[in-house]
């Protein structure tokens, strides 16, 4: 049949039901046994069963008539706990309640607001069934700071959700008073979904996100092209998050360091990594050229004088360990192993003399950047030279 495939119709479904699988960070344990170890964040997915008596057919479906198909019910978990501060994946928890709601109502509207400014009587309204049951998915936010009255009003209506509604708290898994602090445990208590969204900071757990972004969008991507667009990018997650998914179209699916530096190329070249790179291996000329391109471009003096410092800083530890291994001096220095590898290959032209001078200049520039020079695009460069030149120090 032209322009159709096939595809397993919900004429041949009985039920649909929605799983939420909590992945922890490495290291941490893990709520589904065939999950990665890398996995970040709650997937969510949506699980098409059948009748054990009645097969599982597939027919041909036209994609002119698929929006036809009548949907079968959809149940959607009517309460949801969101805990953790990485907004990227707190903001993808709120939006997966959202679909998952709009595929029983697809007309279900959203509605948020920060806890602290609603009362127990605005929630009790919020959470009223309408005349004509309509939907909504009704988010509080920065539930941490919730005042006993709201958090009681919480969890009284937890008690007996109202049918169509999905109510998700978003909750730092802190709080300053008793009430806020108390309320996730209370909510799991009364069968809230959780999803975790903890904040990532560790360079392992920004590597497995990468990893994890590729693979979402169905692509692969090695370890240094993992490096290379965290080298390029930067660690805000959604521009990484953004890089990824167009390296994984523009690339056909495969990642590699060269793709990211052939799409990327112009930002990674005035990162401060950038600059700092070329001064510690050396590089006079190209060192003072990147050091201009990043004043020219507007990079903030301070990201270029905090890069020369973590490249010296990272040199002068790893020479510490001459033969260590990467993995485990990785492990040992709170470092991902690609930074532990470079370094390394850095740390060859260096003298301990050299070390001790470079890293005196990079806390001087530093100094210089935050208002000690009054020309701080002169500071930077006269740095990267002085760098250039302690590297051939003996």
């Amino acid at each position: 049949m032209a322009g159709s495939e096939l595809a397993p119709l919900s004429l041949a479904i009985s039920r649909i039901s929605r799983i939420t699988r909590l992945r922890r960070l490495p290291g941490l344990r893990r709520a589904d046994p065939s999950a990665p170890l890398d996995e970040l964040y709650a997937v969510v997915a949506i699980t098409l069963r059948h009748h054990r008596h009645q097969p599982l057919t597939a027919i041909p479906v036209s994609h002119a008539t698929i929006d036809n198909v009548q949907a079968p019910a959809v149940t959607v978990d009517p309460l949801q706990l969101v805990i953790g501060e990485e907004e990227l994946l707190v903001e993808r928890a709120v939006r997966a309640a959202l679909d998952a709601a709009r595929l029983a109502d697809p007309t279900a509207e959203l509605s948020r607001s920060p806890v602290a400014d609603v009362t127990p009587a605005e929630f009790a309204e919020l959470v009223s069934p309408s005349l004509f049951s309509e939907g909504r998915v009704i988010v509080l936010e920065a539930a941490q700071d919730a005042s006993q009255e709201i958090a009681d009003a919480v969890l009284s209506y937890c008690a007996s959700p109202a049918d169509g509604i999905v109510l998700v708290v978003l909750h730092s898994g802190g709080g300053r008073s008793k009430a806020g602090k108390g309320l996730p445990n209370a909510l799991r208590k009364a069968g809230a979904v959780v999803t975790e969204c903890p904040k990532i900071t560790k360079p392992a757990d920004r590597e497995a996100f990468v990893r994890n972004e590729v693979r979402r969008v169905g692509g692969k991507i090695d370890a240094a092209g993992v490096s290379g667009l965290i080298e390029a990018i930067g660690n805000d997650l959604r521009e990484l998050s953004s890089a990824a998914t167009q390296l994984v179209a523009d690339s056909g699916g495969v990642v590699d360091e060269r793709a990211v530096r052939r799409y990327h190329r112009g930002r990674a070249e005035v990162t401060g990594f950038a600059v700092a790179e070329k001064a510690v291996t050396g590089d006079r000329a190209a060192a003072l050229e990147a050091a201009r391109w990043a004043a020219q471009l507007g990079v903030p003096h301070v990201l270029v004088a905090d890069a020369l410092a973590d490249a010296v800083r990272t040199i002068a530890r790893v020479t510490a360990y001459p033969r260590s291994d990467p993995g485990r001096l990785a492990s040992q220095l709170g470092m991902p192993p690609w930074k532990v590898r470079k370094a390394q290959g850095q740390a060859r032209g260096w003298s301990p003399a050299g070390l001790a001078v470079a890293m005196q200049v990079a806390a001087d520039v530093n100094a210089d950047v935050k208002g000690a020079a009054a020309d701080a695009n002169y500071a930077l460069e006269r740095a990267v030279l002085r760098i250039v030149d302690a590297r051939a120090l003996r």
